[in-house]
């Protein structure tokens, strides 16, 4: 039951409000990125994963910090939305994380084609007073990329492997 709340309640939680953290100023806070790792190691005791397993996503983890950083290094993502693409990778693990990524790469250019196509048009009087709005519609600000980075995991979370793993448990 508590592996079914991790995957089902927390996990979905903490990509919400991570997105919706990085929609709101650019940024996301490391404890996000902290939450989602204990809560990985929770769904680990609930579920009883074997240490092979384990291992298995530690290591789609550090690849997806990996992948992340060097995306960071080049300028297309945030160094929070490396983090949380590192933080979602290794809750999918290797079976799940190829998929995570087209999927949040998709979703990351069709935000991206979106917010330059806003970013051309004023903004209605009404949501002039919004800071949070104004920083979206900035032409030389970024692309707050952990909202893909979340509507991927959304996507793909009832086809994963973890998913399985909670329905049976």
């Amino acid at each position: 039951m508590i592996a079914q709340l991790l995957v089902l309640i927390a996990l979905p939680a903490l990509l919400a409000v991570a997105a919706g953290w990085d929609l709101a100023s650019f940024t996301i806070p490391n404890f996000l990125q902290l939450a989602l790792l204990g809560g990985f190691l929770l769904f680990v005791a609930a579920a009883g994963l074997s240490l092979t397993a384990v291992g298995w996503h530690l290591l789609a983890g550090c690849v997806g910090l990996l992948l992340g950083f060097g995306f960071f290094a080049a300028g297309w993502i945030g160094g929070g939305d490396a983090k949380l693409f590192a933080a979602v990778a290794l809750w999918l693990g290797f079976h799940d994380i190829l998929p995570y990524a087209l999927v949040a790469s998709v979703f990351g250019g069709v935000l991206t084609l979106a917010l330059l196509a806003l970013r051309q048009r004023p903004l209605p009087v009404f949501l002039v007073g919004q800071p949070w709005v104004l920083r979206l519609h900035d032409r030389t600000a970024g692309v707050p990329y952990g909202v893909a980075l979340a509507a991927g995991a959304f996507i793909l979370l009832p086809y994963t492997e973890i998913f399985r793993l909670a329905a049976a448990g």
